[in-house]
């Protein structure tokens, strides 16, 4: 079991930055791929960026390309979303999630393969 519990979010303006934080619970952090999902109101969840268990290899949708960038910190059990250049577009309400994984390398884009879930953190731009 593991809890994953988001921080950072806030209010910023367009092209002002925020670094999303996901603390998760347990000892086998190291052992889980991580993903950002984002849901702004009336749309479907959608995958925002995604990192190996390793942490060597990265996703990122194309609509954030260049300007997020996902990490993570096994030691802290934590992976993060720094989020720059943001625009009014990026106002959604973004989850972290984790699953384990069995190879290293591989990262996973698709909310149906992660199991646990965080609770989601508001971030809004303002125009």
């Amino acid at each position: 079991q593991v809890q994953l519990v988001e921080s950072g979010g806030g209010l910023v303006q367009a092209g002002g930055s925020l670094r999303l934080s996901c603390a998760a619970s347990g000892r086998t952090f190291s052992s889980y791929a991580m993903g950002w999902f984002r849901q702004a109101p009336g749309k479907e969840r959608e995958s925002v960026a995604a990192i190996s268990r390793s942490g060597d290899n990265t996703y990122y949708a194309d609509s954030v390309k260049g300007r997020f960038t996902i990490s993570r910190d096994n030691a802290e059990n934590t992976v993060y979303l720094q989020m720059n250049s943001l625009k009014p577009e990026d106002t959604a309400v973004y989850y972290c999630a984790a699953r384990s994984a069995l190879v290293g390398s591989n990262w996973y884009r698709r909310s149906h393969e992660y199991t646990y879930w965080g609770q989601g953190t508001q971030v809004t731009v303002s125009s």
